[in-house]
């Protein structure tokens, strides 16, 4: 689950991180008040769970709060990367940035641990400063719900290359790793972190994502989701007990197991088509959920052709295809369709498939192959 920035920042002060106060808009004329509390330079900034706002013209710095307005009427609206802009968040800006700086956290799957990635280059796309610059990344890691005390100093110091900014760099490391352990996050994010022309080390802008499956003992982190911002496919998705997530391809993917699901996507890649979607249908997949399944697909208009890529082990192969006969009698599929069936009670699946409009395949090559020609409108 993603946060605004605005969130993001309060939680930070809760856990004694400094960030600049700020006030929620909805309107230009929200806009303009905050600017006239504040009384000093502001940033107007879209709150929207995407990346790239700045480089959008979302966010705005202005002098006053006329400006400020004006920023207000530009942004809220504005579309970015697919999403309308709701809401803005007007931030006081009364001191000049010095230096800029990164400050990440991850959960590290690798090591079964928490990473710190730092570098003394902030304000820009990490991903891009570890492509270009990689010597400019610093990283350390904890195996424990314990502090690397010990790492974390010997890296204050060289974020700035100020030793005498490293204690309030150090007080920022530990608050942010105690709000990613206690808050069940999988990333919290800082960029950047600044000294501002008044020797302050301040959190300038935040990014955190928290894990899903562990929200049940989040009740106040839940409590800040923003329904507008996610796709109502996927939340539907959620609801009927699939995992589906939306991309921008061309080939609908029905598969049982996130691996095989992966993989699929993968090979589809391999073989030059783009998938349009993760869509894992369950380990023990009823009909009803195949049938669901297929109103999620259908409802994309971009997708050119489904494939559908089972590997039975506690999914019954027979149940995907009652699940799939049941889908074409109540939904109009005019798309080509291509299943593969295998492992448990496959055979019985492609009797019951016997004569339904679709294509089978034999392996998964195969399948994918033949789903990729016929989305590009050529013989299967």
């Amino acid at each position: 689950m993603k946060i605004h920035e605005y969130q993001a920042k309060a939680l930070f002060r809760s856990y004694g991180i400094p960030a600049p106060a700020d006030q929620l808009a909805t309107t230009p004329e929200d806009v303009r008040k905050a600017a006239e509390h504040f009384g000093t330079v502001v940033a107007v900034k879209a709150q929207v769970h995407v990346g790239g706002r700045g480089k959008a013209g979302g966010i705005k710095v202005v002098k006053n709060a006329d400006e400020a307005f004006e920023a207000g009427q530009r942004i809220l609206g504005m579309d970015i990367k697919g999403i309308t802009v709701k809401k803005v968040s007007v931030v006081e800006s009364s001191a000049e940035i010095e230096k800029e700086a990164y400050l990440g956290i991850i959960l590290d799957r690798a090591i079964k641990g928490i990473t710190f990635i730092c570098s003394a280059e902030g304000g820009v796309d990490i991903e891009e400063v570890a492509a270009t610059m990689p010597d400019k990344i610093i990283t350390f890691s904890s195996t424990s719900r314990d502090f690397p005390e010990d790492e974390a100093r010997a890296v204050a110091g060289q974020l700035f290359n100020d030793e005498t900014k490293a204690d309030a760099v150090l007080n920022i490391m530990r608050g942010l790793f105690k709000l990613f352990v206690e808050k069940d996050c999988s990333l919290a994010e800082i960029n950047p972190l600044v000294v501002n022309s008044r020797g302050d080390v301040v959190a300038l802008d935040g990014k955190i994502n928290f894990d899903d499956n562990a929200l049940f003992r989040q009740p106040d982190i839940l409590a800040l989701r923003d329904m507008d911002e996610e796709d109502p496919n996927e939340i539907e998705a959620k609801e009927k007990g699939l995992s589906f997530i939306q991309l921008d391809g061309e080939i609908g993917c029905m598969v049982n197991g996130a691996g095989l699901a992966m993989a699929t996507m993968d090979m589809i890649k391999f073989y030059g088509g783009e998938p349009a979607n993760f869509l894992d249908v369950g380990g023990s997949s009823s009909p009803e959920k195949v049938i669901h399944a297929f109103k999620l697909l259908m409802s994309n208009p971009k997708i050119k052709a489904i494939l559908i890529n089972i590997f039975g082990g506690i999914t019954r192969c027979d149940d995907i295809a009652r699940g799939i006969l049941e889908s074409f009698k109540h939904i109009d599929i005019q798309l080509p369709v291509v299943i593969r069936l295998s492992g448990t009670n496959a055979e019985e699946g492609m009797a019951l498939l016997e004569g339904a409009p679709l294509v089978t395949a034999d392996t998964f090559g195969n399948a994918v192959q033949t789903a990729i020609r016929l989305a590009n409108g050529e013989a299967a």
